[in-house]
């Protein structure tokens, strides 16, 4: 019998120390840890696995040291191998290497298809309890803490007690509604759409880049283009854009992907239509408030947690959910304050500095300036990779992560509104 199966037949009201809402990278990765401080722990989704997220698939350096964290090693080990960045734009193309140095010198790519499933075994094989098909749709409290959730399932509706709660449920974070989450769309934010298409070069040893992404009337547009191996035959393909509610990414995302494929068809040797097409509004750089409360937490996406630069956000939701489980392990008493201070000192900075960049990589006009003086500089584009790649971790103690460094201490003290607040 199946180990969700085992769970759903032993109850139709659950309790638990703590509750994992969203089996993605952040939660499960949370459940995981929790299982290994020896807490009891349920994972729920809303979804039955495997199932899929619109998601470029790319895992950096710093995602691939996560998953090894994990004992995911032998598995990466099968999956598609990339040595770095092939970025191309304004008549250049330069191939840059990962950096190495505290993270491992190579990157991967799965679909999340895949990546999903294999993190929750891995939550499963910890100890974590599991039930799938869940969907939460409102909480019950007292005195200030939640003191149970309700979930519609296929047999009915289903409450869970929980001493805390972990809310992973991406993005739009349905539960995140409840909580009075709020997404702040002042700051920058993502749009991005991405889907599979089979190619001849699906084993090709660097991820692909393309900085200055032109629409459909060769407009340049202040996003980027991507390419990403898998090694199975095909590519995830996709376009991405920045945006604020000054400045709104007014574009047809699936016209753009398509054109964009369009344009790679002979370079990448691509065959048939793009698939499975999927498209996704991201907050980014903790540019939410209300990721905490007295009992409950917020991780990953839900939290805000997505490079402002990349739209990258595996990583962070590996990270935050091993951060959370460490946190809960410490037996905390309210979470209201303390668990946003800890995002913030772990990504407070480079959040700051990064979607400051970012809302001015909104303007299509300092793009065409620029662009073309960024690519001309390898050294300045490695720069922009580490930066970009969120690759520099506060192990490290070199010139640019003490710049880096520097920068998001000046751009937070002239944030109206810091990160995760």
């Amino acid at each position: 019998m199946c180990h969700d199966c085992l769970v759903m037949t032993q109850i139709s009201e659950l309790s638990t120390d703590v509750l994992v809402i969203g089996a993605g990278p952040a939660g499960s990765s949370a459940a995981a840890w929790c299982a290994r401080h020896g807490i009891d722990v349920l994972l729920v989704d809303a979804q039955t696995f495997p199932r899929d997220k619109a998601c470029g698939d790319g895992l950096t350096p710093r995602a691939v040291k996560e998953l090894n964290k994990l004992g995911l090693g032998d598995w990466l080990s099968g999956q598609a191998r990339n040595t770095g960045l092939c970025a191309n734009g304004f008549g250049k193309t330069l191939y840059l290497p990962w950096p190495g140095g505290n993270l491992p010198d190579y990157g991967s790519a799965a679909p999340r298809l895949i990546l999903d499933a294999v993190i929750r075994d891995v939550a499963i094989e910890s100890g974590a309890k599991t039930l799938e098909g869940a969907r939460a749709f409102d909480v019950d409290k007292e005195n200030g803490k939640i003191t149970s959730v309700l979930f519609k399932t296929d047999t009915g509706d289903l409450k869970i007690s929980a001493k805390r709660v972990v809310v992973a449920d991406g993005a739009k974070s349905q539960l995140g509604r409840i909580l009075d989450r709020k997404w702040h769309k002042d700051t920058v934010y993502g749009v991005a759409a991405r889907g599979y298409i089979s190619s001849e070069r699906s084993q090709d040893p660097w991820i692909t880049s393309h900085l200055e992404l032109r629409g459909t009337e060769n407009q340049i547009l202040s996003g980027y283009g991507w390419i990403f191996p898998l090694a199975d035959g095909n590519v995830n393909i996709g376009v991405g854009t920045l945006a604020t509610t000054k400045r709104p990414a007014d574009i047809n995302l699936r016209q753009l992907m398509d054109y964009y494929a369009d344009s790679q068809r002979e370079e990448w040797k691509l065959s048939g239509e793009v698939q499975k097409p999927w498209s996704a509004l991201l907050p980014m750089g903790g540019a939410v408030s209300n990721v905490a409360g007295a009992n409950w937490i917020f991780v990953g996406d839900a939290a805000g947690c997505v490079n402002p630069l990349n739209g990258e956000g595996i990583d962070y939701g590996l990270e935050t959910g091993r951060l959370a489980a460490d946190y809960l392990a410490s037996n905390p008493t309210n979470m209201t304050a303390a668990w946003p201070e800890i995002l913030r000192q772990h990504y407070g900075l480079a959040f700051s500095a990064a979607r400051r960049i970012a809302g001015v990589l909104t303007s299509t006009e300092f793009l065409k300036m620029a662009g073309p003086i960024g690519m001309r500089s390898t050294w300045l584009m490695e720069i922009a990779l580490r930066i970009m790649g969120n690759l520099v971790t506060e192990q490290d103690k070199d010139a640019l992560a003490k710049l880096w460094r520097a920068l998001g201490k000046i751009s937070v003290s002239l944030d109206h509104r810091k990160p995760f607040s």
